[in-house]
């Protein structure tokens, strides 16, 4: 393991982190849970929020995919995403929900601001995004699909998103 020059958990949590916050929306999968972790660690997210019916750790099942990163990532709990919303709007966080709806735009087609603050919406595996949150938001992102299903298993879309994301913000900081 050293030849792959991994951050210790206290280098991880000193480290400088992504502008991007993860909110996970009642999720009800542990394994997703754990799946979200893993990428927010991959990719240094400033935090994950955890909401509503969405478990936190420590649990066996969030455990068994995160392999560790909850230690790392910082996570907060709020019993409402609506309320995680609004802390995250008060401490200057543009909002985007990962949503199929009307004017949703296309993931390849956004581009964030320079120095901007993102906190990105990930809904529940049935349900997507709770209703009453869409009116907050920024704007909502879509992920392109072209197959003969509508959807993406959640932890799925966080990795795409936070992927592209990473790539977007990192060339403002590299120019």
């Amino acid at each position: 393991m050293p030849e792959l020059q991994r951050l210790t958990i206290e280098e991880f949590k000193a480290s400088e982190k992504l502008p991007v916050v993860a909110v996970l929306d009642n999720i009800r999968s542990q394994n997703n849970i754990g799946s979200v972790f893993r990428t927010a660690d991959a990719f240094r997210l400033q935090s994950v929020y955890l909401c509503g019916i969405t478990a936190t750790p420590p649990h066996r099942e969030i455990h068994k995919t995160a392999l560790g990163a909850t230690e790392s990532v910082n996570w907060v709990y709020k019993a409402t995403t609506l309320e995680a919303v609004s802390e995250l709007i008060a401490a200057g966080f543009t909002i985007l929900a990962v949503e199929q709806a009307e004017g949703s735009i296309s993931l390849p087609d956004y581009h964030p601001a320079a120095g901007e603050k993102l906190a990105i919406i990930f809904g529940n595996e049935v349900n997507g995004i709770d209703d009453e949150v869409l009116p907050f938001v920024n704007g909502c992102i879509e992920i392109p699909q072209f197959g003969t299903k509508h959807s993406i298993n959640v932890s799925v879309a966080v990795g795409i998103v936070i992927w592209d994301l990473f790539g977007k913000i990192n060339s403002f900081q590299n120019k």
